[in-house]
């Protein structure tokens, strides 16, 4: 498990782009269950929509990549090194079942598949209330 202050020591990521609040379990080389809160007082609401606030599909794809990139990291002997960084540099399958809106607690599930020639592929979903509501198969490398 990792709180925030552990999720910033890996992440470069932060306001208004750190999608992930709490890592609530991994297991390395494996899988991740990471958690996001979203609230009202997210800055995507103030033009996505005003009247009906919508999270958009590509900080879903964001929250995946972070939480990929934070087990990435479990799985590295020795860790990422700080001059290093996870990228995101392919998404496939990627679908949106149901919106998310403020007041939804999003828990990205993600599992690592394969490393081929150091691209790292994952399949990652996102549910709301035990519900999918969104789904990917991410590609990943580490660049410095």
């Amino acid at each position: 498990m990792m709180n925030i202050q552990d999720i910033k020591k890996i992440l470069p990521h932060r306001y208004p782009f750190l999608m992930i609040d709490r890592v609530l379990e991994v297991e390395a080389n494996h899988h991740i269950k990471a958690l996001k809160n979203i609230t009202i007082n997210e800055p995507f609401f103030q033009g996505h929509f005003p009247s009906k606030p919508v999270m958009p599909g590509v900080l879903i794809i964001e929250a995946f990549a972070q939480a990929a990139a934070l087990l990435g990291v479990e799985g590295l002997d020795g860790g990422v090194d700080e001059n290093n960084l996870f990228y995101l540099v392919g998404v496939d399958k990627a679908r949106f079942r149901k919106p998310i809106g403020p007041g939804d607690q999003l828990i990205l599930e993600v599992k690592f598949l394969t490393v081929k020639k150091n691209i790292w592929k994952y399949d990652a979903a996102a549910y709301v209330d035990s519900k999918l509501i969104a789904s990917a198969e991410l590609l990943t490398t580490v660049m410095e």
